[in-house]
């Protein structure tokens, strides 16, 4: 079954207005020269560079632009947040959902990342979703369960329609930023649990469909093998996203 090849980078907390889009526009006249597949690329930068990005992205029908979150309110008294539909409104369509880091470091939960995926896709924007366990679930042997309950607590509340709308991403903590990178085999091992867990919940016609990307000091010396497994639709690239042609080399894996 046909799914999309999809590349997206996360900036997390880098880069300056001007620094965000001079790397954008880099991006950009890269993809438009080199990438020839049809794969996807999303740059999902922080707030301040969206809405200048997208006027950018407008260059390129190569590269999508998203949000690295957004509230799970509509609207109203949250000093410091941003909504969906503000995130929509500038015309960016990706949101990534559940990260690891801010899993960790401000306290999301399963239950609360659901209402953000509810309001993300009321929204018309796709949610990227994070799932993975640290080093102490994988040295336990626990982290199919954890995925499974992430997946179940989640994503698995929308009917087919809405989950196809989902791209989900598999990102182990224990490689995120740390230079370690989970083996072609560690990752397809996951992947295929990923879609299987998909087939028996949504059937398989659903979960053949979906986009699954692996996350996780993912570069362009090993993205190759990454991508080549028979699970693996792309990756979502954290620091090699900062440089211009280590991200487009990645993409280019596709072409």
């Amino acid at each position: 079954m046909s799914r999309k090849n999809i590349v997206a980078g996360n900036w997390k907390m880098n880069l300056n207005y001007e620094e965000g889009l001079s790397l954008f526009s880099e991006i950009a006249n890269m993809a438009k020269d080199e990438v020839i597949g049809h794969q996807e690329i999303v740059v999902c930068s922080p707030f301040i560079h969206l809405s200048s990005i997208v006027k950018l992205a407008e260059t390129s029908n190569k590269v999508s632009v998203g949000a690295q979150n957004i509230h799970q309110a509509e609207a109203g008294a949250y000093t410091g947040e941003i909504s969906a539909s503000q995130v929509r409104s500038v015309g960016a369509e990706y949101v990534i959902l559940g990260h690891s880091e801010r899993r960790a470091y401000f306290g999301e939960t399963d239950a609360l990342l659901a209402q953000k995926v509810d309001v993300a896709l009321k929204h018309q924007l796709k949610p990227i979703f994070c799932i993975g366990e640290t080093k102490e679930e994988r040295e336990s042997g626990r982290f199919f369960e954890v995925i499974k309950t992430q997946l179940e607590q989640g994503v698995f509340h929308q009917d087919a329609t809405d989950f196809s709308n989902i791209v989900l991403a598999y990102e182990p903590v224990w490689a995120i930023g740390t230079g370690l990178t989970a083996s072609p085999e560690q990752a397809q091992e996951v992947h295929a649990f990923i879609r299987e867990t998909l087939t028996q919940h949504y059937g398989e016609q659903v979960a053949g469909q979906t986009t699954l990307l692996y996350g996780g000091s993912c570069n362009p010396s090993n993205a190759a093998t990454l991508f080549a497994q028979k699970d693996i639709d792309g990756g979502l690239i954290g620091g090699a996203s900062l440089k211009s042609r280590d991200f487009i080399d990645i993409a280019k894996v596709f072409n």
